[in-house]
């Protein structure tokens, strides 16, 4: 599929989140990505099931999580242990423009396959390390892994009911937020080689991403109230710190989320509620106020929204212009009309099978930036790269009976 990276080949030696993810992404935008995997593992996410895509006999069984941040990609079977998959590997990187790793610190320097090695053969490789802490430090050997990175840049500390355990996300945010973060230093550096000047480019980027450093710099408007206020901000289960009323409430037969953001809207929503003086009462009349009182105001209305169902609430608070909405299930947000419409919900196929995939949110044109190639299977495009890259079938055969492909 043809896009804004098209004729970028991407060198991923990444698993799990973080790198495939931003594979992926770059795969999304029209890169080739190369996904390189030990013959007999793969990536760890392949066994991470159930849930499975299926259990056909002839085919290999793939689960959810790995199915989640792999397409656009093919799939390279070898063995980077063995001086012919290291080989193999280095030969590829002459040819690539991105290099994908999330080894850590050191582990692909034993192979000659460190950035600094690939880039002693290819001077205009942009490679990518993503570990847990960065490439220097006390922590820096450390492996790092989404949940310990959520307590330890505080994030958990940040996330559950003021009286309970602190808790994690539901969604692995760290690593996605790090593969992100990694898509963006990749797209930055392959402007600046491309912008390098007539009859020369700057020479390959390397780009240090850690999710420590990603955890630390997304906690937003909390970092600045612990580091204006030099108070850790505290707990507040469904409710903001900065704006009243902005949390979920319970209805007479379910839940809303109710986000109000400035006062105008809370003018309407003291109106729609029955007590339209609470917008000039000084109490309530500015988002400061409503903060420093809202132990008063908040329990006024969650008594008032108790009293009705969650549909005729929404149902007016809409009408209103007052910002909310439903707390939705999974199965509930597919089926939601604006998701559908926006064609979240994709299907992609492998041969007989159907495989279901989140599109990709960028639009360009209007036309969503989404591969149409399926997550491969292990080693699948192993004898065709391989091939490519100069390989008879006999070669690809001895290769294959030492182990050293798939």
């Amino acid at each position: 599929m043809s896009g804004p990276l098209d004729g970028v080949v991407v060198l991923d030696l990444s698993r799990v989140l973080a790198g495939p993810w931003a594979g992926q992404l770059l795969a999304d935008l029209g890169a080739r990505v190369i996904k390189i995997e030990h013959p007999e593992r793969g990536d760890d996410t392949r066994g991470w099931g159930p849930p499975w895509l299926d259990d056909e006999a002839d085919a290999e069984r793939l689960a959810a999580y790995y199915l989640c941040a792999n397409r656009g990609k093919q799939s390279l079977a070898v063995d980077i242990a063995t001086a012919q998959g290291q080989a193999l590997v280095r030969e590829l990187a002459v040819g690539a423009d991105v290099l994908l790793e999330n080894f850590k610190v050191g582990g692909l320097a034993r192979y000659g396959l460190d950035p600094a090695s690939l880039k002693a053969v290819n001077p205009r490789l942009i490679s990518c390390s993503i570990t847990g802490f960065g490439q220097d430090g006390p922590y820096a050997h450390r492996a790092g892994y989404d949940f310990m990175i959520q307590a330890m840049g505080g994030l958990m500390s940040l996330t559950g009911e003021p009286d309970g355990m602190p808790m994690k996300t539901g969604v692995a945010i760290t690593d996605v937020m790090t593969g992100l973060y990694a898509t963006i230093g990749v797209l930055a550096a392959l402007h600046e080689r491309q912008q390098g000047g007539a009859g020369r480019e700057h020479p390959g980027r390397h780009i240090d991403v850690a999710l420590l450093d990603v955890q630390v710099a997304t906690l937003a408007n909390q970092a600045l109230n612990a580091l204006v206020s030099g108070e850790s901000p505290q707990r507040h289960g469904n409710a903001h710190p900065n704006i009243v009323p902005y949390q979920a409430f319970a209805c007479a037969d379910g839940h809303l989320v109710l986000t109000v953001g400035n006062d105008a809207q809370f003018a309407r929503l003291a109106e729609l509620l029955g007590h339209p003086a609470w917008a000039e009462d000084p109490a309530f009349d500015t988002n400061a106020a409503r903060v420093a009182h809202r132990e008063i105001l908040v329990p006024r209305i969650a008594e008032i929204l108790l009293t009705r169902g969650r549909d005729a609430w929404l149902a007016d608070l809409e009408a209103r212009g007052i910002p909310a909405g439903p707390i939705n299930t999974l199965n509930d947000v597919f089926a939601d009309p604006q998701v559908r419409h926006r064609g979240l919900y994709r299907e992609l196929r492998a041969g007989e099978r159907r495989i279901p995939q989140v599109a990709n949110p960028l639009r360009f044109d209007g036309e969503c930036a989404i591969s149409e190639r399926p997550p491969p299977e292990l080693g699948q495009d192993s004898d065709a790269l391989l091939a490519e890259m100069g390989l008879s079938r006999e070669d690809i055969a001895r290769l294959r009976r030492a182990g050293v492909v798939r």
